[in-house]
C-alpha cells in the first residue's frame, strides 16, 4: 500500500495558506473599519450592514465583539498574517520543526474553537449574520482541516500508520469536508433564523 510522502513540499498547502490569510486579513481589516466608523459616528449606517439579518454593526458592538477587550478584528489583523508567512516561507523551502508546526496548529484549533464559538453566538444569541464575518469562517475552517491533516500525515504528532494513510487521504477530500461544515452551519443559521424566509 502506498505510504503518505514525507518529504515533498507541501506546496498546495503552501498557498492555501497565502491565500487564506490574505482572505482572512482583508476581511479583518474590513470590520476593523466599520468598528472605526462606529467610533465615530454611533448612528453611521455601514456598508455591512445589509438587513436585519444579514449586518455586523450589532456584533461588532455586542461584548461577544470585544471578548478580550478589544475589539475580535485586532486578532484577525495580527493572526492571519501567521498562515502567509508561513505560506511564503514553505515556497521559499523552508522546513519547519516539529515545535514550530505544533505551535502554528495550537494558534488554529483556537482560531477554529473561537470561530465556532462565535457562530453560535452569532445564531443562537445575537440573531444575525455578519458577512465579513462569514467570510472569516469561510477560510478558518478548511485551514484548521488542512494543517491537522498535514501534521498527522507526516507524522509531526505521534500516529499509527493507519492514521498517517487515512490523513493522507482526507486531504483529498479536503474541499467536501469544508462543503460539508459550511451545509451544517447554513442548516443551522436557517432553522434558527429561517434565512431564506427573511430574504424571500
Amino acid at each position: 500500500m502506498t505510504q503518505p510522502r514525507t518529504s515533498a513540499r507541501p506546496t498546495a498547502l503552501a498557498i492555501w495558506l497565502i491565500v487564506a490569510g490574505v482572505i482572512g486579513w482583508w476581511a479583518a481589516f474590513s470590520l476593523t473599519m466599520e468598528r472605526l466608523q462606529l467610533l465615530e459616528d454611533p448612528d453611521a449606517i455601514l456598508g455591512c450592514d445589509i438587513s436585519p439579518l444579514v449586518q455586523c454593526g450589532k456584533n461588532l458592538e455586542s461584548w461577544q465583539g470585544s471578548v478580550f477587550g478589544f475589539p475580535n478584528p485586532i486578532l484577525g489583523l495580527t493572526g492571519w498574517m501567521a498562515p502567509v508567512v508561513v505560506g511564503v516561507a514553505i515556497l521559499a523551502g523552508a522546513r519547519f520543526a516539529r515545535w514550530f508546526w505544533l505551535l502554528f496548529e495550537i494558534g488554529l484549533a483556537f482560531a477554529f474553537a473561537f470561530v465556532l464559538w462565535l457562530i453560535g453566538q452569532s445564531v443562537f444569541v445575537l440573531g444575525t449574520l455578519c458577512p465579513w464575518c462569514m467570510v472569516t469562517w469561510v477560510v478558518t475552517i478548511p485551514t484548521f482541516y488542512a494543517v491537522t491533516l498535514h501534521i498527522l500525515r507526516r507524522g509531526i504528532v505521534p500516529a499509527s500508520p493507519s492514521v498517517r494513510r487515512a490523513a493522507d487521504r482526507l486531504m483529498s477530500w479536503l474541499p467536501l469536508l469544508a462543503v460539508l461544515s459550511y451545509a451544517i452551519i447554513a442548516i443551522i443559521a436557517q432553522v434558527r433564523l429561517d434565512v431564506l424566509g427573511a430574504v424571500f
